[in-house]
C-alpha cells in the first residue's frame, strides 16, 4: 500500500492528530505495522552505527524520536482491537502479537544500543542533564537490563522465542474469553424469571436478545468479573444461580474456548523467562521494577489484610444467613449467588437504602456532564465541548474537546459507554495519541465501559457501581490528559504498574462529594434531587460489605501471586486444584465468597499488563486513601488543591520516581491507617 491508499502511513491531518477512522479499514493495519517496524529499526541502526561517542542527543533523544509511525499505528489499532474486535480485527491481532513481541525484543535486546545507553548511564554523575533527561537514561538502562540486554546471544534467541510465544498465547486467551463470554450469556424466555430488574434493564435484555436473533427472549450478558449486577436484584434464586454458574465456567468447561491449557503454558513460559533473566520467579522479575520491590513485600501486605477481611466476611455471612432464616419460608444455606441479593436486603434494612432504586437518579448523561465533568471543572478548571465532527472507531463512541481554564485546548476525551459483543469486558482507559513535547503531540484518551444499552427512547440509568466506575476511569483519563512531559517514554500513565491506579482511585472520591452528587443525582423523570439524607446514608455505608469485597479482591490478587511464584520447570496440571490450594493458603477459601477473577477468565493477568501485578489496586489504594484525607484536611474540592495534585502528581507521568513525587505532594510518605479505616479493617 502507498501513502495515497493507506491513511495510517502519514500523520493524521485532523485536530490533535486523531486517527481518521472514517478512512481506515482493517486491511490497512498490517501493512502499516510492517512499515512502522522497518522504519523504527532503521532509525535504531542509525543510532547504533554513529561513529561519534554517545551523547544524550545522538542516543537518548534520537531513540525517543524513533518509532513515530509505529506508535501512531499501534495506538489506533489497539484502541479498536479492545473495543470493536470483529473477526477480521481478531485475526490481525493474533498475527500481529508475535511480530510486536519480536520488534520490541529487537530494540530492548540490541547490544549496540545497550552499550551506548550504558556509557551514558555510567556518566550520570557528571553529565549536565535536566532531571527528566537523567531519569530517561536511568529508565532505559534499567528496562533494557531487566529485559535481558546483557544476556549472551544464545540466551537472547531463547528469550525472543519465549516472548513471541507468550504474546501469541495472550492473544489466544483474550480471543477465547471474548468468545466464551458471548456464548455463555444467559438467555431467559419468561420475563418472570427476571423479576427484580427495572423496566429499563428488562428492555436492555430484550434488545440484547433481539440483536442476536432471539426475538421474544431476554439475554443477560456477562461482565468480566465473577459476579453480576443483576444478582443484587433478581428475586428468582434459580436465575441467580444460572448467571453465577455461567460466569464462573468461562474458559474452563471444555470445548474450543477453554483457557486452562493456554494459561498453564503462559505461567510455565513466564517462569522459564524469569529464570533466564536471573530471577527465581516471574513475580520477582515483575516486582523488581515496581514500587513494591519484591514479591515478599506484596505477600506481607496481602496476608496482613486477608485475615481481618476474612473475619469481617464471616461476620457478614452470619448476618445474611440470619436474614435468610428469618425471612424465607424454606430457609437454605447461603451460597455465592445469594450474597449480593441478601446484602442489598440487609443494606435496605440497616440503612434504608435500596441501591437498585437509586438508578432512577443516575441518568448517564447527567452523571457525565454534571458529575464527572463538573468535578473536573471545579478542581482543575476544565471545560468540555462535544465534537461530533471528528471520526470515531465505532458509532457508539463520543468525542469531547477539553479546554483549560484560560480557554486553551488541552486534548480530546473519547467515551465509549455501551457494551457490545465485539468489546472486551470490564472498563479501561487507553491513549489514542500520547502527549509529548518532543514530538509536539497533545493527548487523546479514551474511556470504555460496558453499560447495557436500553431500548430506543429510554434513558440510560447507571448502577451505583457504574457511576463509581465512570469516575474511576475518568481519573485515568485525567492522568493522560494532564501529562506534561518532553519524552514519550514518560507520557501519561507510563508509570509503575502498582502506582497507575492511584490517580483513578482518588477521582472516585468526588462521586459522593456533597455539591457534586447534589448536582448530578437527579431523578430522570422529575428532576428531583436525591435526598440529602439518602446521600448521608450512602456515605455511612462505606464499610458495609467490605469483608466480602476485600476478600474477593485479595483472593484474586493472591491467586495472581501464587500463579507467578512457580519456578522454571514447574507446571499446573489441574487449574481448579491449584486455585483451591492457593486460597486455602491465604485463608480465603470460602465458597460463598469466590475470587473476583478465576484463572480461566483473569484477563488482567493473562491478556493485560497486570501479571504478578493485580495487587497494585490495593497497593495504590494506600496512597489513594491517604490523599483523600489530605483533600479533606485542606478544604476538599478547590482549585488550589486540584492544581497541586495536578502539577505534582498527574502532570509528571513517569518522569519522576512516583514515591518521591508523592512525598513532594503530601510532605511525607503515605500512611496505611486511612485505608484500614475505609475498609473496616482497623477493628
Amino acid at each position: 500500500m502507498t501513502v495515497e491508499t493507506n491513511p495510517l502511513l502519514t500523520p493524521s491531518p485532523l485536530p490533535y492528530a486523531v486517527p481518521d477512522y472514517g478512512r481506515i479499514r482493517a486491511e490497512h493495519y498490517l501493512p502499516a505495522f510492517r512499515q512502522g517496524f522497518d522504519e523504527q529499526l532503521a532509525e535504531i541502526r542509525r543510532i547504533t552505527m554513529a561513529r561519534s561517542m554517545p551523547t544524550f542527543e545522538n542516543t537518548m533523544e534520537a531513540l525517543e524520536r524513533s518509532g513515530e509511525l509505529l506508535d501512531r499505528v499501534a495506538h489506533a489499532f489497539y484502541t479498536v482491537s479492545s473495543a470493536d474486535a470483529t473477526a477480521e480485527i481478531q485475526a490481525i491481532d493474533e498475527e500481529l502479537a508475535p511480530l510486536m513481541a519480536a520488534h520490541h525484543d529487537a530494540i530492548l535486546l540490541n547490544a549496540a544500543l545497550y552499550w551506548r545507553i550504558s556509557q551514558l548511564h555510567a556518566q550520570l554523575g557528571v553529565l549536565p542533564l535536566e532531571p527528566e533527561q537523567r531519569r530517561l537514561v536511568e529508565r532505559w538502562h534499567r528496562e533494557m537490563t531487566l529485559a535481558g540486554a546483557a544476556l549472551d546471544d544464545e540466551a537472547k534467541v531463547r528469550l525472543t522465542d519465549l516472548n513471541q510465544r507468550l504474546s501469541s498465547l495472550s492473544a489466544t486467551f483474550e480471543k477465547n474469553l471474548l468468545a466464551d463470554t458471548n456464548e455463555l450469556a444467559v438467555v431467559f424466555e419468561d420475563p418472570a424469571e427476571l423479576d427484580g430488574l427495572s423496566a429499563g434493564e428488562l428492555s436492555a435484555a430484550a434488545r440484547a436478545a433481539a440483536e442476536r436473533g432471539l426475538d421474544g427472549g431476554y439475554l443477560i450478558a456477562l461482565p468480566l468479573f465473577t459476579g453480576h449486577p443483576a444478582l443484587a436484584v433478581l428475586t428468582n434464586r434459580e436465575s441467580r444461580r444460572r448467571i453465577m454458574e455461567a460466569s464462573r465456567s468461562r474458559g474452563s468447561h471444555g470445548g474450543e474456548h477453554d483457557n486452562r491449557a493456554v494459561l498453564s503454558e503462559i505461567v510455565a513460559l513466564r517462569a522459564e523467562r524469569a529464570a533466564l533473566l536471573g530471577y527465581p520467579t516471574h513475580a520477582a522479575a515483575v516486582t523488581a521494577d515496581e514500587t513494591a520491590g519484591t514479591p515478599e513485600a506484596v505477600e506481607r501486605m496481602l496476608r496482613d489484610l486477608a485475615a481481618p477481611a476474612a473475619r469481617n466476611a464471616e461476620t457478614e455471612r452470619a448476618a445474611l444467613q440470619q436474614l435468610i432464616d428469618e425471612t424465607e419460608d424454606e430457609p437454605f444455606p447461603l451460597e455465592a449467588h445469594d450474597w449480593a441479593y441478601y446484602t442489598e436486603k440487609l443494606r435496605t434494612a440497616r440503612y434504608d437504602i435500596d441501591t437498585a432504586a437509586l438508578r432512577a437518579w443516575f441518568e448517564a448523561e447527567r452523571v457525565l456532564q454534571d458529575g464527572v465533568f463538573a468535578a473536573a471543572g471545579r478542581l482543575y478548571g476544565l471545560s468540555f465541548q462535544e465534537r461530533p465532527d471528528l471520526p470515531v472507531y465505532h458509532p457508539g463512541a463520543r468525542t469531547f474537546e477539553v479546554f483549560q481554564e484560560d480557554g486553551s485546548p488541552l486534548g480530546l476525551y473519547v467515551l465509549d459507554l455501551y457494551t457490545r459483543d465485539s468489546k472486551r469486558g470490564g472498563a479501561w482507559m487507553n491513549e489514542i495519541v500520547s502527549q509529548s513535547a518532543l514530538r509536539g503531540t497533545k493527548p487523546v484518551v479514551a474511556n470504555n465501559l460496558n453499560v447495557a444499552r436500553p431500548a430506543d427512547g429510554e434513558p440510560t440509568l447507571l448502577t451505583l457501581d457504574e457511576v463509581n466506575t465512570l469516575f474511576h476511569e475518568f481519573g485515568h483519563a485525567l492522568h493522560g490528559l494532564f501529562s506534561d512531559v518532553t519524552y514519550p517514554h514518560f507520557s501519561g500513565t507510563e508509570v509503575f504498574r502498582d502506582f497507575v491506579e492511584f490517580p483513578s482511585q482518588v477521582n472516585e472520591m468526588w462521586m459522593l462529594w456533597p455539591d457534586i452528587v447534589g448536582a448530578y443525582a437527579r431523578h430522570h423523570a422529575t428532576g428531583e434531587p436525591l435526598p440529602s439524607d439518602v446521600i448521608a446514608r450512602l456515605q455511612a455505608t462505606e464499610t458495609f460489605n467490605q469483608g466480602f469485597e476485600t476478600s474477593e479482591y485479595l483472593a484474586a490478587a493472591w491467586l495472581d501471586q501464587a500463579l507467578h511464584a512457580l519456578r522454571a520447570g514447574m507446571r499446573i496440571d489441574d487449574v481448579a486444584a491449584f486455585e483451591a490450594n492457593a486460597l486455602v493458603d491465604i485463608g480465603l477459601a470460602d465458597p460463598a465468597v469466590p475470587t473476583r477473577y478465576s484463572s480461566a477468565y483473569f484477563a488482567h493477568i493473562f491478556a493485560g499488563g497486570y501479571s504478578a501485578g493485580y495487587y497494585s489496586y490495593i497497593w495504590s489504594e494506600v496512597l489513594d486513601a491517604d490523599t483523600v484525607e489530605w483533600f479533606r484536611e485542606n478544604g476538599g474540592l478547590t482549585r488550589a488543591n486540584g492544581e497541586r495534585f495536578r502539577r505534582r502528581l498527574l502532570a509528571v507521568g513517569g518522569s519522576q520516581d512516583p514515591l518521591e513525587a508523592y512525598r513532594g505532594f503530601r510532605g511525607r510518605d503515605a500512611e496505611i491507617a486511612p485505608l484500614l479505616k475505609r475498609r473496616g479493617l482497623d477493628v
